[in-house]
């Protein structure tokens, strides 16, 4: 099988091309066959005021494409671009790392993989914003 597949938790909502699925009672599985959908899981999804840091921000604007409100290609040198800055302050291996696939994944529209590499970068980014208020 090939494709996406979401699992989805009891009442769990999902953004896919537009629309707002919300799973049943039950946990369950989807295969999504249709190449390059928008698709967001909203229980992951940022909330424009909550784009107040620099990772966040390329997330949201990945996001953004996700959900259908930004044109990739429009889209594409601006998220490269932050990809490009955070690499500049994120400098370590496993960071390296991320960036690289979440850099990769736009240059191939692959906006969900972008987005999965970028959000891995959250914690470390929090981790440093709270070494540096200490």
């Amino acid at each position: 099988m090939s494709g996406l597949v979401l699992k989805l938790g009891p009442h769990e909502r999902v953004l896919i091309n537009g629309a707002v699925i919300e799973n049943g009672d039950r946990r369950s599985r989807l295969a999504i066959m249709t190449p390059n959908a928008n698709i967001l899981r909203l229980r992951d999804a940022i909330h424009p005021e909550e784009a107040n840091t620099p990772v966040r921000r390329v997330c949201y604007l990945t996001q953004l494409v996700l959900s259908g409100d930004c044109d990739p290609s429009d889209t594409r040198m601006q998220l490269l671009r932050g990809i490009e800055q955070l690499s500049q302050v994120l400098t370590d291996h496993d960071s390296r790392a991320q960036l690289a696939s979440a850099s990769r994944s736009v240059m191939e529209d692959q906006h969900y993989q972008a987005l999965k590499a970028l959000r891995n970068l959250l914690p470390r980014e929090e981790r440093l914003f709270a070494a540096g208020r200490a």
